[in-house]
């Protein structure tokens, strides 16, 4: 990564405000906004107390702006019959994109799943961000479009657990 010349480091508590701007910055570009319904407390509570995904920040070498984030966790293949690390977000600032910082932040992603012993890493992408496809194709990824991603929310959940 010295070759882009930027550090990506663990994000620490004091990371939430960018960390929760930045997902909102995602839920508009994506067309999602309403889906964001997070707020600053439960964000942090279930990055740094629950310790539910782990959040990586992206700087260039010598300045204190984030330009960047990854939030991943780990699943599990049946298949595999090991965990794998699958990748919730990846942003990098509009004025930054393009400049290889994306691949950068998935080749640490990988070295990661490897030095952890995962069997695969995984994300979705919204069919439309042609720039990211692009992206993802160059470094060998593979589009799983013969499964569909199927999505209970919460109120469909609570409904559903109690049988109505």
């Amino acid at each position: 990564m010295n070759q882009l010349n930027i550090n990506l480091n663990p994000a620490t508590p004091t990371d939430i405000d960018v960390i929760y701007e930045f997902i909102h910055q995602m839920s508009i570009y994506e067309k999602c906004e309403a889906d964001f319904v997070t707020d600053k407390q439960t964000l942090y509570a279930s990055l740094f107390e629950q310790r539910a995904a782990e959040c990586l920040l992206l700087r260039e070498n010598g300045c204190q702006e984030v330009i960047g984030f990854a939030i991943f966790f780990h699943n599990f293949s049946t298949f595999v019959g090991r965990r794998g690390l699958y990748v919730e977000e990846l942003y990098i600032v509009p004025e930054k994109r393009g400049k290889g910082y994306g691949t950068a932040v998935l080749r640490h992603l990988a070295k990661i799943a490897v030095e952890r012993r995962c069997g695969r890493m995984e994300w979705i992408c919204i069919d439309w961000n042609k720039p990211a496809l692009s992206v993802y194709r160059a470094i060998g990824a593979k589009p799983m479009d013969e499964w569909t991603i199927q999505r209970m929310d919460e109120a469909t959940l609570q409904r559903f657990a109690v049988g109505n």
